[in-house]
């Protein structure tokens, strides 16, 4: 016969196990909240309406339109030569970037006097806000008295002023040139704080091995860092394709059409010419992308973890 004091015991035990649910929830509902206002919702609202046709001053006309705004996305030739400038941005930026932030970061992590305070200068891109960096850039490209042209005229490289922003070939190359400006800092010092953390007996034991600094480069280093690098450009690439202010303000997506990218064409539909339906269709289509790019980044990112275990 069963003890009342065991049953007793047991009861209360399985109740506190049912019920140790209750406070994590209720200690995460503030943030539960939050994210369902500030993300879910907004999301919601715009595939509401990607299927709709609104009619801003007009609202007793707006209707329900299924999926008319997306096959209209298959016949829109602006939105094509938005994928393919928001292609050329997002890799090249990033690219750049990355390839820059890697050399910052093996220099800084090197011994010389007055490595703190550069450390600390090198972060001044990153921390300039947008709109000064997008002012200073468009000032330094000028076709007039731009500093750029300045000093390219009179080293010989060029004969004569380019109006940098003004040329289909040479605007979006150019703001791209003030984002890769603004984003080495970022992977320089996350690339800086993963070097840090590679234990220097491997780097010792390589050099005892007679391995040269490529070698160690190539085999030590780069593969420790894949990780870092691996997470940084996912962040990055997702940043970058969203970004839209130094274009804005240095060519407005122009001349023409030539710098013109997908977030930017999206504002425009909807702010300029009030098409929000269609605007939010493009917003989703951008956002159905950068999902199929994040998972193939975490998978490779899963696979070398695995092979790094």
């Amino acid at each position: 016969m069963r003890s009342p004091k065991r049953s007793s015991a047991k009861a209360s035990g399985t109740a506190r196990r049912g019920g140790s649910w209750l406070l994590p929830l209720l200690l995460l509902s503030p943030a539960l909240v939050l994210l369902l206002g500030i993300v879910a919702y907004p999301i919601a609202r715009a595939l509401w309406l990607s299927v709709h046709r609104l009619e801003i001053l007009r609202p007793d006309l707006s209707q329900y339109v299924g999926l008319a705004n997306y096959r209209g996305l298959l016949h829109d030739a602006v939105m094509r030569i938005a994928l393919q400038n928001s292609g050329v941005w997002v890799a090249g930026v990033v690219l750049f970037q990355l390839f820059g932030g890697l050399i910052g970061a093996v220099i800084l992590n090197q011994r010389f006097p007055g490595r703190a305070a550069v450390r600390g200068l090198a972060l001044i891109p990153w921390a300039t806000p947008s709109v000064l960096v997008a002012l200073m850039w468009t000032w330094m490209l000028d076709g007039n008295y731009g500093l750029l042209n300045d000093l390219l005229v009179k080293s010989g490289i060029l004969s004569r002023f380019q109006p940098w922003l003004a040329q289909p070939g040479t605007a979006l190359p150019a703001v791209m040139l003030a984002d890769v400006w603004q984003g080495i800092p970022f992977f320089a010092v996350m690339l800086l704080a993963a070097l840090q953390a590679i234990p220097e007996d491997l780097f010792e034991a390589a050099k005892i091995d007679g391995a040269s600094a490529w070698r160690v480069l190539r085999h030590v280093t780069l593969p420790l860092l894949l990780p870092t690098i691996l997470i940084t450009t996912m962040l990055r690439m997702i940043w970058t394709a969203n970004y839209m202010d130094l274009i804005m303000v240095m060519t407005g997506g122009g001349p023409g059409y030539s710098s013109l990218t997908v977030p930017l064409h999206a504002y425009y539909t909807a702010y300029k010419r009030l098409d929000f339906g269609y605007g939010s269709t493009i917003a989703i289509v951008q956002v159905a992308i950068l999902a199929v790019a994040i998972v193939f980044y975490l998978r490779q990112l899963r696979a070398n973890e695995g092979m790094v275990q």
